[in-house]
């Protein structure tokens, strides 16, 4: 089911010879699975897919550091290991993963392994194209990595994602022109993840703008869905979970429509970068780094390589901070982990795929290997014991009880995602107000959430 990956997503090259070679003549193989032993007999092919994640293998300051390097080296160390096997990794763009993968499923083209943010390939196991992985998860990984994450890459009690790495979301703010506001009151730490109320984020806000005429006070973005996570957590500021108890969006409550008017009485008032219904995420995250903005979004990776380029001259140096979204005087703020990790496709190729599972494990659970974890912030309490002097560790650690479900696991997530943003315009471009633009979210997306339940080949 992966003819035509690498053409699928105009990357260069000619095609992969990815197909399932003849066996290599070893009578004792398992019929079918090409390996005996744990050794791989047969001659397989796989191909890797991954969205931008971090920059190098340990560091983003490797020689050559780039966002396919952690996994071509655990490539080739794996394939040192099973010379049958070839490994291609290939890096696409996150805002072409759900249309391609969705060609892939039609043109019988999906890789064998995607890495990635587990809540984007939510709704594939669900397909029914996703392999369970619970057969290749050693006892002592279990136990190293936290109930609360198996819980959270788990459904309908299989393990359909091999977690990796975990990137928390935060907002990130510009120190420098804090305090050249005179805002030092309102400063955290230079590792320490700062919270404020909403009044005190639209004082915080308001300064900014009277005394800053030359950069926007927050940026905020609607042209798409990329992104929507932080959108989220601004929704969830006077109380609303979102979700309610039965999985059903409650985002139309009061306590919705309460955020959502504090997000259209900032841009009224002139807050919000202007055209923010017409930015996406990426042109937010330059601008921030261009100084053009006061306050934005980022996480673990995003900031990670924000210092990195500072470092190395590609952006000028400023004091960059971080804080959570604001919530309501009495309520906790918001903010969220991606969970990055391994799903495998099912290609319908007994040893492509008892291959591709095998590669995962050994890159899941190489003693070294792990260790790139540290490029966000890691799962395995191991690792964080052993690098408990990592920069920001204790501030995300610390942050961790404000951490919220934003997919709630949910059958249909990445179309959920498709009907949220444009309502979001709506209201920004006052086509609608905020119970309006809500309500029909809510509509919408619950007739989601009950289709994909519906039609789910693993919920009963």
């Amino acid at each position: 089911m992966k003819k035509n990956w690498k053409n699928m997503f105009k990357l260069g090259g000619v095609t992969a010879a990815a197909l399932f070679l003849a066996a290599c003549g070893n009578d004792t193989a398992e019929e079918g699975n090409g390996t005996v032993d744990g050794e791989v007999t047969e001659d397989v092919s796989l191909e890797i897919a991954l969205t931008p994640q971090w920059k190098g293998v340990y560091s983003a300051d490797e020689d050559g550091a780039d966002y396919d390097s952690f996994l071509n080296e655990a490539a080739k160390l794996y394939m040192d290991e099973n010379p049958n096997v070839t490994i291609d990794v290939q890096v696409i763009p996150s805002d072409q993963r759900d249309s391609q993968l969705s060609v892939g499923l039609d043109t019988d083209s999906l890789p064998n392994v995607f890495f990635d943010s587990t809540f984007a390939l939510s709704s594939w196991p669900h397909q029914g194209v996703a392999l369970p992985l619970d057969d290749v998860i050693s006892d002592d990984s279990k136990a190293d990595i936290s109930d609360s994450l198996w819980e959270n890459v788990t459904i309908a009690e299989e393990i359909y994602y091999y977690p990796f790495a975990q990137n928390q979301g935060t907002l990130v703010y510009n120190a420098d022109m804090f305090e050249a506001a005179g805002l030092e009151e309102y400063i955290g730490g230079e590792e320490e993840i700062i919270s404020w109320t909403t009044e005190e984020f639209k004082e915080i806000l308001t300064t900014l703008k009277d005394t800053n005429p030359d950069a926007a006070p927050l940026g905020f973005f609607a042209v798409n869905e990329q992104g929507d996570t932080w959108t989220q957590m601004y929704m969830r500021a006077f109380g609303n979970e979102f979700y309610g108890d039965d999985g059903m969006l409650v985002l139309n409550e009061d306590t919705g429509v309460e955020a959502m008017d504090y997000i259209l009485e900032l841009d009224e008032a002139g807050l919000l970068v202007e055209g923010a219904e017409s930015l996406n995420s990426n042109d937010v995250n330059a601008m921030f780094q261009n100084q053009e903005l006061a306050v934005s979004f980022t996480n673990t990776v995003l900031y990670n390589n924000m210092l990195a380029d500072m470092d190395s001259n590609v952006i000028d140096e400023f004091d960059a901070r971080l804080a959570n979204a604001p919530a309501a005087e009495g309520v906790d703020p918001s903010a969220f982990t991606y969970i990055t990790g391994s799903m495998v496709f099912d290609t319908e190729d007994e040893a492509e795929n008892t291959v591709a599972k095998d590669f995962v494990k050994f890159y899941s659970e190489h003693p070294e290997l792990v260790n790139a974890s540290t490029n966000t912030l890691p799962v395995r309490s191991s690792v964080s014991e052993d690098n408990d002097d990592l920069p920001f560790l204790a501030a995300y650690n610390a942050n961790a009880d404000n951490i919220v479900s934003f997919s709630n696991n949910t059958a249909a997530y990445s179309e959920l995602r498709s009907v949220f943003f444009p309502e979001i315009q709506a209201a920004l471009i006052k086509e609608k107000n905020s119970q309006e633009a809500l309500d029909s979210f809510v509509e919408k997306g619950n007739d989601i959430i009950k289709r994909g339940n519906e039609q789910s080949f693993i919920i009963d």
